[in-house]
C-alpha cells in the first residue's frame, strides 16, 4: 500500500523530487512530496480532518472579519494615491507645475510602466516570501512616494516620483488576487474579488470630497494640488503600519485562528485544485502559462478594457468640465460614478456566482459602456443635452465591473503556485499596457469631444463583448479533454466540482453528498489539488466558464 502511494505521489509531482514521510498528531505516517504546497504538509503533520457546514461558515466568518477589511483597506489606498493625479488635474497642477497637456499624459501613463517593469518581480516576491509581509511594505513604501510628491513642482520630479508609486504599487494588485486565492473557495472568490475591487469606486466617492474639501484651502505658501498628496500619501502609511501588524501570511500561519481551525481553513481549499502557498519557484509552471492559450485570451481581454479604462480614469474630470460644469461640480458629478461602480462590481459578481458563468455576463456588461461611448460621440456638446452627456458619461462607468472579473475568472481556472503567480503577472501586465495607451489615445487639444480617444473606447468595448462570448467556448473544450483524460487513468470522467458548490447544498443533497465521500477518502499524499500542479497536468481540475 505504501509503495503504491509512493509511486501515485511521484507520479502526480511529474518530477523526481524527494518523498518525505510525515508523522501527523496520530502518528499516522502521509508520504508527501518535496515540491507538495505547503498546505500538504500541514495537513500531514496535524492530519486529515472532517467538519461540517457550521463549523465551515464560523471559521470563513472569522476569515472574512480579519482579512476582508485589511485587503479592501489595501487596494482603497492604492487607488486613492494612484487616482490622485485626476483629482488635482482641474486645480492647477498644470499651470503650477507648469505642465505642457502631453506632459499630464505621460504622468498619467508613467505609473503603468512602472507596474508593467516591475510585475515579473512582484510575481517572484509573492511566491519565494511572506505575502503579509510583501503586502504591507508595498502600502507603506508607495503612501511615502505619494506624500513626497507634494515636494514636486516640475514635470521631471513629478515623473520620477510617479515611477517610483508605480513600482510599489505594481505589488498590490497581484498579490490581493493571491490572498483571494488563499484564502477562499473558488465559490467564493468571484464576490470576495468583487469587494475589493469596488474600492475604486469608494475611492472616486471618498477621494472627490476629500478633494472637494482639500480643495478650498488656499495658501501662499503650498499649492492645492500640494495639499491633496501630502494627505493621501500620510494617511496611507498608516494603513500599511496597521496592515503589517495583523495580516497573517498564508492559512497555516494565521495565530488568530486556532489550531482546529487553521486544519479547516486549509482543508477547505483542497477542492479548489489550485493549491495555497508552496514558496518555491516552478520554471516549468512558468512555461505553461506563456504557451497557455487561455491565459493569452484574457490578457487581450484585459489589455482592450485598460485602454478603455485608462484614458477614461485620466481624463474623466476634464471630460465632465468639457460638458459645461464648473471646476467644483465637476468634481460632485464624479462623485456618482464611485457608486455605479460599486453596484455594478458587486452586483455582476453576485449574478456570476448565483449563474455560475463569467463570460456571458461579462459580453452584458459591455453593452452599457458601449451605449453610453455612442452618446457621448453624437449628442452635441451644449446646455441643453448636459443631462444626455451625463447619462453617457455615468454608463460608461459601468466599465468599472469588467476588470475585476476578468481577475476573478482567469484566477479561478489557473492551478499551481507559480503558474497562479505568473498568471495573475501577466493579467495586470496587460491591465498596464492597456493603461499606458489609455491615456495617449486622449489629448487636451481634441477637447471638448475628445473623439480619437472615444472611439478608440468604442472598439475596445466591442471586443470585450465578443471575447466574453468565445472564451468559455474554449473552457468547455479544456473540461471535456480533461474528462476523457481522467477517464483514460480509470477515474470517474463526470465529476462534482466541490469547489463552486456551498457544504451546505452538498449535505442537503444526497447523490453529491456520495460523491463528496468518495472525494473526501482520498488520502492527502494522493490529492492532485495540493501537489502543486499547473492546472493543464492536472485531470481533476475543471474549468470555470
Amino acid at each position: 500500500m505504501a509503495e503504491n502511494r509512493l509511486q501515485q505521489a511521484s507520479s502526480a509531482a511529474n518530477t523526481a523530487d524527494t518523498i518525505t514521510p510525515v508523522e501527523d498528531a496520530n502518528h499516522q505516517a502521509h508520504i508527501v512530496n518535496s515540491r507538495a504546497d505547503k498546505a500538504a504538509q500541514f495537513i500531514a503533520e496535524h492530519g486529515e480532518v472532517t467538519f461540517n457546514y457550521e463549523e465551515e461558515r464560523k471559521v470563513i466568518r472569522r476569515i472574512d472579519i480579519r482579512i476582508l477589511p485589511l485587503i479592501l483597506g489595501a487596494y482603497f489606498f492604492q487607488q486613492l494615491d494612484k487616482s490622485s493625479l485626476s483629482y488635482v488635474s482641474i486645480f492647477g497642477i498644470m499651470d503650477d507645475a507648469h505642465l505642457k497637456s502631453i506632459e499630464y499624459s505621460w504622468l498619467g501613463s508613467i505609473l503603468y510602466i512602472a507596474q508593467l517593469i516591475f510585475q515579473p518581480l512582484a510575481a517572484f516576491l509573492l511566491v519565494k516570501l511572506p505575502t503579509g509581509k510583501v503586502i504591507g511594505t508595498a502600502v507603506v513604501c508607495w503612501g511615502a512616494c505619494a506624500a513626497i510628491m507634494a515636494s514636486c513642482t516640475n514635470f521631471k520630479s513629478l515623473l520620477a516620483l510617479r515611477f517610483l508609486l508605480g513600482s510599489f504599487e505594481a505589488m498590490i494588485a497581484p498579490s490581493l488576487l493571491a490572498v483571494t486565492q488563499m484564502w477562499w473557495r473558488r465559490s467564493e472568490q468571484t464576490l470576495r474579488a468583487s469587494y475589493w475591487n469596488a474600492m475604486n469606486g469608494l475611492t472616486f466617492i471618498v477621494g472627490s470630497l476629500v478633494t472637494y474639501g482639500l480643495g478650498h484651502i488656499t495658501s501662499d505658501k503650498i499649492y492645492r494640488y500640494q495639499t491633496i498628496f501630502i494627505f493621501c500619501g500620510a494617511c496611507t502609511v498608516i494603513f500599511g503600519v496597521i496592515f503589517l501588524i495583523f495580516m497573517p501570511d498564508s492559512p497555516m500561519e494565521a495565530k488568530y485562528l486556532n489550531e482546529r481551525e487553521r486544519i479547516i481553513a486549509v482543508e477547505r481549499l483542497r477542492a479548489n485544485q489550485m493549491g495555497v502557498a508552496s514558496r518555491q519557484w516552478r520554471w516549468d509552471h512558468v512555461r505553461e502559462t506563456f504557451t497557455d492559450f487561455k491565459t493569452l485570451l484574457w490578457f487581450i481581454l484585459i489589455v482592450a478594457i485598460s485602454i478603455a479604462s485608462g484614458g477614461i480614469s485620466t481624463f474623466g474630470n476634464l471630460i465632465l468640465k468639457d460638458f459645461g460644469y464648473t471646476n467644483f461640480n465637476a468634481i460632485l458629478f464624479s462623485m456618482p460614478t464611485g457608486a455605479i461602480q460599486i453596484v455594478m462590481i458587486i452586483g455582476s459578481a453576485w449574478v456570476a456566482t448565483k449563474i455560475g458563468r463569467k463570460g456571458i455576463v461579462i459580453t452584458g456588461i459591455s453593452c452599457l459602456p458601449t451605449i453610453g461611448t455612442v452618446l457621448m460621440l453624437t449628442v452635441p456638446r451644449n446646455e441643453k443635452n448636459k443631462g444626455v452627456l451625463l447619462l453617457g458619461y455615468y454608463l460608461v462607468q459601468c466599465l468599472g465591473a469588467i476588470t475585476p472579473m476578468v481577475y476573478a475568472w482567469s484566477a479561478q481556472n489557473t492551478g499551481g503556485d507559480t503558474k497562479k503567480k505568473t498568471s495573475s503577472a501577466m493579467m495586470f501586465m496587460g491591465m498596464c499596457t492597456g493603461n499606458i495607451i489609455g491615456p495617449l489615445l486622449y489629448n487636451t487639444k481634441d477637447a471638448p469631444l475628445y473623439r480619437p480617444g472615444l472611439i478608440a473606447n468604442l472598439v475596445m468595448f466591442v471586443t470585450v463583448g465578443v471575447l466574453g462570448i468565445l472564451i468559455p467556448m474554449y473552457l468547455t473544450v479544456l473540461n471535456r479533454w480533461h474528462a476523457k483524460k481522467r477517464e483514460e487513468l480509470g477515474k470517474q470522467a463526470n465529476v462534482v466540482d466541490e469547489s463552486m458548490v456551498r457544504r451546505k447544498d452538498m449535505e442537503d443533497s444526497k447523490a453529491v453528498e456520495i460523491e463528496q465521500n468518495e472525494q473526501a477518502a482520498t488520502n492527502i499524499e494522493d490529492d492532485n489539488g495540493l501537489n502543486d500542479l499547473p492546472d493543464l497536468k492536472n485531470e481533476d481540475f475543471i474549468y470555470v466558464c
